[in-house]
This record gives C-alpha cells, structure tokens and sequence, in this order.
C-alpha cells in the first residue's frame, strides 16, 4: 500500500552525522545487525574505497528499511559541496527528508545549500538536532538559526536534557514524559520516566508553544486549545502531519547519534509526519503527442511511467539504472520506451538496493525506487515509460563545471581504454564532463573543485585500472555576449556535385545571470521540413559548446532564430548546420563577446582570535566579505572571490592561521572577467 511507504533522503553539511544517523536508523530498523561506524571504515552506506579511507559520502546509496510496517525507502546523500549533484538528484525524486544539523555548528554552509535544494523541489522535511553530547551544543539555538536564516518555522517536538557531556536524553513534549537510552543494549533499549520536578515547568513552556503553533494552523485544534479541553494524542499527531506536508512548519528532534541517543522518536518522526507518495502533489510531465503538460497521478495501475535520477556503473551488469516509479508498473522481461531518446529497450533483471548489495525483485510499481537493469542508452534525467503514453517527466537540473585538469594517459595504447573510462563517469556523474582539446589534443576533464576531480582521477586508477598523468587545476571560462546583435547568413556550397544552400538570420541577446544557454525559433514554418528546424537547433546547440573566441562553453545567452531561407531543390540539413554555427559566430561577434570566469561563495571558520588573519587572506585573493557570524563552533566568515585565485587558498590560510581555519566553498554565479584572458 502506498500509504505504508515513505520515500526519505538524509541530507546536511560535511561532519554533522547524516552516515552515523543512518547507521543507527538502519541498526533499529533490523536492517544491519552491527552498526558501522565511518572513522573504522565499516560504515555500510559509505561502501566505496575512497568514502572509507578519506572518512566522507561521495556517492549517495540507497537502502530500504522496515518500522512499524512501514516500508522506508532511504538514501544516504553526501555532505561535501563538490558531490551536490547526489543530492540534487536524490531530492528530485524522493517525498521527504531528514536534515541533520549539528549542535554545535547549527546552520552551516551546504546546510544552507541543501535546504534550499529541498524547497525547490518543495520536499517537506523533519529536522534532527545531532551532536548533542559535543561541548557547546544548544538545541535552542539551531532552532532559532533555522528561523533567521531560511524563514521557517521550528516546531520542537522534544527539548534536550542537559547539553554537552551532560546530555541525559529528551524531554518528549508528544507523550510529556523522559526518554533515555540504554548504553548496554547500544541505545536499543529505551528508558521511560516521567518528567522530574526540575524540568516540568521548562516541559509545560516549551508544549504549550508546541500547541500554539499547531493550532494556529487548525480551526478544530485551535477551538479545544483555546477552551482548555484536552488534546487527543492522535489529533494532535494528525495536525503535525498535516502542517508538516504543507510546510507550515519543520518539527525538530535532537539527540546524539553517535552515542545511540535519539534515534528511535526520529523514525517514529519520519512515519508519522513525512509523505507516502499518494500525499504529494501528482508529478507534472510534457505529453509529447498532445504537446501539453499533464499530471501523473501515483497509481500502480496506471501506465508505467519512471525517472532514471541515477546511473552507476557495475563491471558485471553494465549501467545499474536507479529509477523512481510515479506511475504504473514494470516487471523484469518488459520492454520499456525513453521518450527522450526515442529508443525501445528490454528490462532484464529489477533489483532492490542496499548500499552495493542488491536483491531480485520480480517488479516495481508506482512510489517505489529500485535500480533497472538493462538500460544502455538511458541518462540521467531520462523517462522511461510505454509508446501508449510517451511523457517526458521534468529534467534536473545541475550545477556547472568550475574547474578542470588536463590529464594524458600513461601510454598510447590506453588512451582509447581513459577514453571510454570517462564516458562512463560522465554517464555516472552529470557535473563531470571530458572534451578534447581540438589545438592540443589534450584530453581535459571538468568537475565541482579539486576534491571532486581528485575522487575521480583517484576512481579511474583504483577502479578501471587506468593510469594518467594529471595537470594542475585551471579554471573553466564561459563565454556570452555584453548586448544584442542580427545577422543574416547565406551558405552555398557545391559537395559532391550537388547545390547545397542554406540562409538563417540568428537575434543573440545576453539574458539574466544564471539562466543557461536558451534557443528558440521564431521563423515562419510554412512547408519546412521538420528536420531543417532541428538541424538549425544542432548547428546552434554545437555552437554553445564550442564558444566565441577562446573556446569555451557559452552560458547566459539567448539565441532566436528569425528567419529561415529554405529551397526545395536545394537545401539540405547538413547545409543549416553549417549556416547556423556560421551566423552563430558572426552574430555574436557583432553583439561585444566576452569571457565570464566563475565566482565562489565562500565561507571560512576559525577561532576568534583568527579572525584577521582569515580575513585579510580572503581579501587578498580579491575576495568580497559580506558578513560575519559567532558560533559555538568559532566565528564564521561570509564572502565571494574569483575562483581563479581560490586555487591553492586551502594551503596559505591553514599557514595564516597556525592550521586553525577551514574553507568551504561553492560555486555562486559567473560574471564578467576584466580584460579577458590577457
């Protein structure tokens, strides 16, 4: 039954305990029978070589877990602003999430990221307050840094007994009753008393703001809270429910999950107030026949429909498929159809994951996530379903490339062997992207910063057994134009005896930051031929790759399409390729090219009395401080700089301040380099 699932993501900044929580989630739920821990390498969501040894997530894996009859479909996602493609991609397709914030840090940066990741995609979320035992831990203030920074509304379900190494357990405001967990029984024991005498009045405070709250969102709650009559527990918890899904308010937990205090109420929270996948809004798709946007209600019955949201390469099985299910069902021998490709292929083999462990299913349906096998010409992003109903589901969207490495193999003989290694992790991985270099030769590899190239170079010699020599980081340009140009190309070429012309007159425009490449048609269509438009569209779309003037991939610009000269005798498809890259570049050149560099958020911590020392760092990188902040965890610098003199920052503030601050950073906007690449 679709109300018995849950499809969840655990999401939060590097070292705020999402592995360590999932763990014990995973331990209670009878899903492991030993809880892993990341510092030994035995944590079984970070299965990769590389999470053990470096101690982070870098790919999200997925699991499925049982509570309380409940099927809870769970993806652990990384923490590290370089792999936020994962989470990205999760948070498309998952129904709720879990936000893990530390005590001690509250908000911190990919915090922030992901949060406002998941309020795109509108994913309600509960919040789990972790760390509670780590000195200067204060649940009351991560629930007012929440408010003050994304505007939400906290709503505590449990406050802390004690803080830091006096941390007992919580204070349940739901049942009004002391929960503490059992040490021997590694926390699976749970101890229940009522509230001591000390804390009441602190309990009775903090439920009464809890009814308030709730009640302000419900006529019938509000009446029984204002008339003093008692509130039924199982009305109460419906009305959290209700507020929850509509994100009205965020209910908070707290606990220390690497002690195994707090995680049992946190699964009970995820059951009892995240969404089944009949409670969110029906999912929105372009029908590709009628040309017009319909919605796709969650039922097993319906025509099968699926989003492909992640690709993983398995050296037996090929691409491992990770699909989630809106519609329908799919069965292992089934033919399924990529309407986006407009490719038929077979399903062989449907399995349920746990981590890098699989089961066989016989089949998938509606709601559910499990990985198809089979799949060779699916992407990520891509919609399978049937020919009766081709719908394309909306795609996801990714950050760009901000830096690059070239790298060369070790002999000759394997360059064909890298080659086909990064078409894999280009399929695998939709922010990392290869070209070769058409003057050099060199093959030159594009990612999210230095720790994201430096898994996949690692990846590539530990899992493909590929060696290559790697260069030194270089930034990655774009390109755009500065204001507004129309031009008017003829082509006219004789090849192989025959007449082959073309005209286009191209508009290109600067459009708002952040908005991509766009193409549009505006020409008149009258009798031309379907596929003299989408020539004119691939001879544009190649021209966004391949620049203006240095090469570089186009961004911010806008591309029209006025007019089109087509001849019956004449004029072919390979023809408006060439005339569409021709008067491409000879529009842009007319319309003041010029070359954008990418600039980084960044936000440096550090003690108090490093302050100065981390500030001037960053300004002398050209950097541009916004603001400052005071945590528990240290003060907390807010600035942008250039990416470009970002590269090698990590080594002279760690010297600036005796090894004290640590920087994160991630990628904001592109804006206009001075004085181009001179």
């Amino acid at each position: 039954m679709l109300s018995l699932m849950r499809n969840i993501g655990v999401m939060a900044h590097i070292d705020a305990g999402k592995t360590t929580t999932t763990e014990r989630i995973l331990y209670y739920t009878g899903k492991i029978h030993r809880i892993g821990e990341i510092d030994d390498g035995t944590a079984t969501m970070d299965w990769m070589q590389q999470e053990q040894e470096r101690g982070i997530t870098i790919q999200s894996a997925a699991t499925t877990a049982c509570w309380r009859g409940h099927q809870i479909n769970l993806i652990d996602t990384p923490g590290h602003v370089d792999f936020t493609a994962e989470v990205e991609r999760s948070l498309r397709v998952l129904d709720g999430a879990v936000a893990v914030i530390c005590a001690v840090g509250w908000v911190q940066p990919q915090t922030e990221t992901v949060w406002r990741q998941a309020d795109d995609y509108c994913v309600p979320r509960v919040c789990f307050v972790n760390k509670m035992d780590r000195t200067g831990a204060d649940f009351f203030a991560a629930l007012r840094d929440v408010r003050d920074k994304f505007g939400a509304v906290p709503l505590a379900l449990q406050i802390p007994i004690g803080a830091g190494s006096a941390f007992e357990g919580v204070v349940d405001l739901l049942h009004m009753r002391e929960i503490r967990w059992d040490e021997v029984s590694e926390g699976e024991r749970m101890l229940i008393n009522d509230i001591a005498p000390e804390r009441l009045g602190e309990a009775k405070e903090w439920r009464e703001k809890l009814l308030d709250e709730v009640a302000s969102h419900s006529d019938e709650l509000a009446d029984m809270f204002l008339s003093g009559t008692e509130i039924p527990l199982d009305t109460l918890l419906a009305e959290i429910r209700r507020g929850t899904l509509r994100r009205a308010f965020v209910p908070f937990l707290c606990g220390a999950a690497r002690r195994n205090q707090g995680v049992q109420p946190l699964i009970d929270a995820v059951v009892d107030f995240l969404p089944a996948p009949d409670d969110v809004p029906p999912a929105a798709g372009f029908h590709v026949k009628k040309e017009a946007t319909v919605n796709i209600p969650c039922d097993p019955e319906g025509a099968p429909l699926g989003l492909v949201f992640k690709i993983q390469h398995d050296r037996e099985s090929g691409s491992l498929c990770y699909v989630r299910m809106y519609s329908g069902r799919l069965k292992t021998g089934n033919q399924v159809y990529n309407a986006g490709k407009k490719k038929r292929e077979r399903v062989s083999r449907i399995l349920r994951m746990h981590s890098n462990k699989s089961e066989p299913l016989d089949s998938v349906s509606a709601g559910d996530i499990a990985v198809v096998v089979g799949l060779k010409h699916a992407q990520t992003g891509d919609t399978i379903g049937s020919e009766g109903f081709p719908v394309l589901l909306e795609k996801m969207r990714f950050p760009e490339p901000v830096i690059s490495v070239s790298i060369e193999p070790a002999t000759l003989s394997d360059r064909d062997k890298l080659k086909e290694t990064l078409d894999i992790l280009t399929k695998e991985d939709p922010t990392f992207t290869s070209r070769e270099d058409a003057e050099t030769g060199q093959i030159v590899i594009s990612g999210m910063g230095e720790l994201h190239l430096d898994v996949l170079t690692t990846r590539m010699r530990d899992d493909f057994r590929v060696e290559g020599r790697v260069g030194s980081p270089q930034v990655t340009y774009r390109e755009s134009v500065a204001g507004e140009a129309e031009y008017a190309e003829r082509f006219s070429k004789v090849l192989g005896g025959k007449e082959n012309t073309a005209g286009i007159t191209l508009r290109v425009a600067r459009t708002e930051q952040g908005v991509g490449c766009l193409y549009e048609c505006a020409a008149r269509k009258g009798a031309i031929p379907a596929e003299i438009f989408d020539a004119v569209e691939n001879g544009i779309r190649n021209a966004f790759a391949a620049g203006i003037r240095y090469g570089y991939p186009c961004t911010d610009l806008r591309v029209t399409a006025t007019a089109l000269d087509y001849s019956e005798l004449t004029s072919t498809p390979l023809a408006f390729v060439s005339c569409a890259a021709s008067a491409f570049d000879a529009a842009c050149a007319k319309a003041s090219p010029e070359l954008l560099e990418p600039v980084m958020n960044v936000d440096i911590t550090c003690p108090p009395e490093s302050l100065g020392e981390a500030m001037g760092q960053i300004t002398q990188r050209g950097g541009i401080i916004s603001s400052t902040e005071s945590k528990p965890s240290g003060s907390v610098i807010h600035a942008q700089a250039p990416m470009a003199k970002l590269v090698g920052f990590s080594t002279s503030l760690r010297s600036a301040t005796k090894g004290r601050a640590s920087f994160s950073a991630e990628f904001s906007h592109f804006q206009t380099k001075p004085g181009g690449l001179g």
